[in-house]
């Protein structure tokens, strides 16, 4: 947010700047959604709903839960929030004390950490090398549950790195996670959609369902659906911890949005056409930035399970430049040589990488890829 903010101000003043820090869809919301909301707006659907959500809306998440991931919830497994990241907030606030640890793998989403330290708990980071493509040595995750271990935190395709667990992986950190029932699991799967590994889309549950007591899953509309600032999240999971995260949102921001509400029913009832569309796109622009990006004398860019984003390794690149020491110096150099605004890899807990993200137009990222180019020939 600091690097868009910093990009924006740049443009203000005249400058040609390609933002390619935002986590945000660049196509518009899809046509039946908007149509479906502008229905709820006359039909009168603007008043309060209840505090997790109205009945259609929990409706039609249960239904995707079923069709989608071969799961069962009730109604009172599922509360609505302004946004998944909402979700992840209220679920913590209510599972976390203080003193209590928590595993995230790194690279993780910048918000975790914070999260975890604001409700009064303690990240504990489980180390990734991007050799091994930040996979999970399970003897090391294990290593690190302790007495006071309250809850493993899983986003998968993963933000920024847009690493999948696969069902080997999640098989392995579920039976650590069996021996040990004290200890939660949140799978964020937010970019659930936005994958093209060659295996389906799974959770720990799918591989685990004994797991489900204790697991939390957290998704919502934007990222797939493209409607971030329709700001829809939701979670599910057991009855009375949602039933916590009720009484909290009910003392802070109450409902979602009602009009968001019956947007996103609307997402999740009707078949989104233009989700594979935007999809094959993401990949192709993918493909695209990981081959220019190897051909920058330094630099290391593995392909992605999905997302759209690519996390390149400059590791190399800065041992071999002496006027950049960290990642952050390289970003803001980025910024103010090639006008384009990047993220630097060590807010995500890994240093010497920069976050790249492709929701930009082909012809954007093109200009931005001979940008870095030029800018950065050693």
């Amino acid at each position: 947010m600091a690097l868009t903010s910093k990009a924006n101000e740049l443009k203000n003043q005249g400058e040609d700047i390609i933002v390619l820090t935002v986590g945000e869809p660049d196509f518009d919301t899809p046509g039946y959604i908007k149509e479906d909301a502008k229905k709820a707006i006359d039909a009168g659907d603007t008043k309060y709903t209840a505090v997790d959500g109205t009945a259609d809306l929990k409706k039609a998440i249960v239904r995707k839960f079923k069709n989608e991931n071969n799961l069962e919830y009730n109604l009172d497994e599922i509360i609505v929030s302004a946004g998944c990241k909402q979700s992840i907030f209220n679920f913590l606030q209510v599972v976390i004390d203080d003193g209590d640890e928590v595993i995230i793998p790194q690279p993780y989403w910048v918000s975790y950490a914070d999260m975890v330290k604001y409700s009064g708990g303690k990240p504990i980071m489980l180390s990734t090398n991007y050799e091994d493509n930040f996979s999970i040595d399970i003897h090391k995750f294990e290593s690190l549950i302790t007495e006071r271990t309250k809850l493993f935190m899983i986003n998968s395709p993963n933000n920024p790195s847009g690493k999948y667990y696969d069902t080997e992986m999640l098989i392995k950190l579920s039976e650590v996670l069996k021996k040990y029932n004290n200890v939660f699991i949140s799978s964020d799967d937010i970019y659930e959609h936005i994958h093209w590994g060659s295996e389906k889309f799974h959770n720990i549950l799918n591989v685990c369902p004994e797991l489900k007591s204790r697991t939390i899953i957290l998704n919502g509309v934007s990222k797939a659906y493209s409607m971030t600032g329709w700001r829809i999240g939701y979670a599910a999971g057991n009855s009375e911890i949602i039933k916590k995260m009720k009484t909290l949102q009910s003392q802070s921001t109450s409902c979602a949005s009602s009009v968001s509400q019956a947007a996103a029913c609307s997402a999740l009832s009707n078949t989104c056409e233009e989700m594979p569309i935007m999809n094959n796109e993401y990949k192709k622009r993918h493909d695209y930035v990981v081959s220019e990006l190897n051909k920058i004398e330094g630099v290391k860019c593995r392909p992605t399970d999905g997302t759209f984003y690519v996390f390149p390794s400059f590791k190399k690149f800065l041992e071999l430049n002496s006027n950049i020491s960290n990642d952050s110096e390289l970003a803001l150099y980025i910024l103010e040589k090639a006008k384009v605004a990047v993220v630097p890899g060590s807010a995500f807990g890994i240093e010497g990488h920069i976050r790249i993200s492709i929701a930009i137009d082909m012809d954007s990222l093109k200009d931005a890829m001979q940008r870095l180019h030029s800018a950065l020939k050693l």
